[in-house]
């Protein structure tokens, strides 16, 4: 007869304490790291929004206005998405107003899997440097919304 106590191998009760342990650690890591990408995603929009941004003050220095050329041509984005390059959209990038002869606002809507950040919703950056979340609502020349808008600019 063999001796119990020398058997090898793993116990149900030890195979199921692993799963469990894994299954919590899966419960704490996936959110988190969701959480992460869905930041970084928005970080890239924020990005793209100043380098839009740039480039019209850039565009206006040579024209004198922000809707048009000197020859009468209208002023249309260098790139519409965010990221610019690659299959995937995460944010589509449009003038939420304008742009005017002297004025405009730049908006990234979130778009596919980054309609998640319920948080901070659409990004908007003015002509007046005026960052605004949640599709305009909180703006950062609102001193009442300037903590809320920090957190997602």
């Amino acid at each position: 007869m063999k001796d119990l106590s020398k058997q090898r191998g793993v116990t149900l009760i030890e195979l199921l304490i692993v799963v469990t342990i894994i299954a919590v650690l899966a419960a704490i890591a996936i959110p988190s790291y969701n959480n992460y990408v869905m930041r970084a995603r928005r970080t890239e929009a924020r990005g793209n929004l100043q380098e839009l941004s740039q480039y019209l003050e850039r565009y206006f220095t040579e024209n004198g206005r922000y809707d048009q050329d000197r020859g009468g041509t209208a002023f249309s984005l260098p790139f519409n998405k965010s990221p610019k390059e690659g299959a995937a959209t995460f944010y589509n990038i449009t003038f939420a107003a304008g742009p005017a002869q002297s004025s405009y606002t730049l908006k990234a809507t979130p778009t596919g899997a980054q309609t998640i950040d319920t948080a901070c919703g659409a990004l908007t950056l003015a002509h007046t440097g005026t960052k605004c979340i949640l599709n305009g609502t909180k703006c950062s020349n609102v001193v009442a919304d300037q903590a809320v808008v920090g957190e997602c600019w």
